[in-house]
């Protein structure tokens, strides 16, 4: 995945000096297939084990350390989240906590509770709305940084960072 596809050529050789074959297959029942290409196998190298490996399977562990890393990622982020969302649960109980008689007054006199809500979180959507300009050109670096180690990459898409903002600020609210 980081090394870009170079040229190949196949040939068609009966030089005893590959031991290798290729086999393209379409089948449900492989314990037979495997006893024709093993007793075929035997009979063309003598003196060779017969080993198989499925192409998907060995395809896929190039992949691992990239699946590997995109759970450390995942993780990690749901980690964040809890912790951030800890923290924003503190300073709202503080901050309500600090201006209990104003919300009491504002109640008294017919304020609704959607009114109090918003009183209270426009605060803090201030300071996440601040956190995600400074975030938001970083995350696009290190994601551009990261995408670039690719041979074969895709661009970063816009609609990954309004979804990200959208989130974050309704997990705030």
């Amino acid at each position: 995945m980081h090394i870009p596809i170079g040229p190949y050529s196949f040939q068609l050789n009966n030089d005893q000096q590959f031991n290798y074959i290729i086999v393209h297959a379409k089948t449900s029942d492989l314990a037979p297939l495997l006893n024709s290409i093993s007793n075929d196998w035997s009979s063309l190298i003598r003196g060779e084990p017969f080993e198989y490996s499925f192409l998907d399977e060995d395809f896929q562990r190039n992949y691992d350390s990239e699946n590997r890393l995109s759970s450390i990622v995942r993780y990690f982020t749901i980690v964040a989240i809890f912790i951030s969302c800890l923290g924003l649960l503190g300073l709202a109980a503080f901050s309500a906590e600090q201006r209990i008689k104003e919300i009491g007054i504002r109640k008294l006199l017919g304020a609704r509770n959607a009114q109090i809500m918003l009183l209270l979180s426009k605060d803090f959507l201030k300071l996440v709305g601040i956190a995600l300009i400074i975030a938001s050109p970083i995350a696009w670096l290190v994601m551009n940084k990261w995408l670039q180690s690719f041979a074969y990459r895709t661009s970063i898409d816009w609609s990954v960072f309004v979804m990200t903002i959208v989130s974050t600020i309704l997990i705030a609210f």
